[in-house]
Formats: structure tokens, C-alpha cells, sequence
């Protein structure tokens, strides 16, 4: 019996809009990925570290959990979408009898995730010395 084939493609996306949440990890692995459920754990420990300060100034680093987990599903999405489709295949399609053929919606999307990406983490490292440095003084 064959194993159904990986799309790297759906993989890709999926992990440049639901990385935080480690969906990419469930799909190649399944539910028994561990990294998969620390992306997942994030959520509701941000959730409860921002609930009970909502005025507090330090938002951005009370979100620190689910800020590291969404840069770390980025750059898995590049990882996984600049990975040659030969070793794609030998990797997560071993037994599904068909090859990966990558076009250009994977280009866009890794084209996509990498300017919002650095769009991410330049704002991250600007708020950042703001914080530092002025004590929030500019916003």
C-alpha cells in the first residue's frame, strides 16, 4: 500500500500562515510531532501571560512565545520550500509512488514569506531598542 505524497507546495504554505500553530509539522508527521505541539502550546501561553496585563507597555514581550514560534514557522517555510524536490521526496514521499514537481506558486510563496518575514523582524528589533533604550518614548 502506498503512503499518500507530501505536497511541498501546501507544505510551504502552511507553514508561512499557520506556522505559529505548527500545522506544517502536524501534516508531514502527524500528531505525534512534538515540535508540532510546542508551536501549538504557544498560543493559549500567550494567551494567558496577555490576558491578565492588558495595559501593561511590555506586550511584545509577554508575546515572546508566539512571536519565536511564528519566525520559527517562517524559516521552516523556507527551509522546507528551498529543499530540492529530490531529496523532498526521499525524505517524505518514500512510498507514494509519485514525484514532486515544484512550479512558480512556490516561488511566490517563499518570494512572500521572506519580505514579511524580515518585514517581522525589523519591526521586532526596532520596538525592541525602543523598549531598551527610551523606555517606550516613541510610541
Amino acid at each position: 500500500m502506498s503512503a499518500p505524497h507530501k505536497n511541498k507546495t501546501l507544505t510551504t504554505l502552511l507553514a508561512s500562515l499557520l506556522g505559529a500553530a505548527g500545522v506544517h509539522r502536524f501534516y508531514l508527521r502527524g500528531v505525534r510531532d512534538t515540535w508540532g505541539w510546542l508551536h501549538l502550546a504557544t498560543l493559549p501561553l500567550t494567551a494567558l501571560l496577555l490576558a491578565p496585563n492588558t495595559a501593561s507597555p511590555y506586550k511584545l514581550f509577554l508575546a515572546a512565545p508566539l512571536i519565536v514560534s511564528m519566525l520559527a514557522g517562517w524559516i521552516e517555510a523556507l527551509v522546507l520550500g528551498l529543499t530540492p524536490d529530490a531529496k523532498w521526496d526521499a525524505t517524505y514521499n518514500i512510498d507514494s509512488g509519485s514525484q514532486t514537481a515544484s512550479t512558480w506558486p512556490l516561488a511566490l510563496i517563499l518570494a512572500l514569506t521572506l519580505a514579511v518575514g524580515m518585514s517581522a523582524v525589523i519591526f521586532l528589533l526596532s520596538r525592541s531598542f525602543d523598549l531598551f533604550f527610551t523606555g517606550g518614548a516613541y510610541g
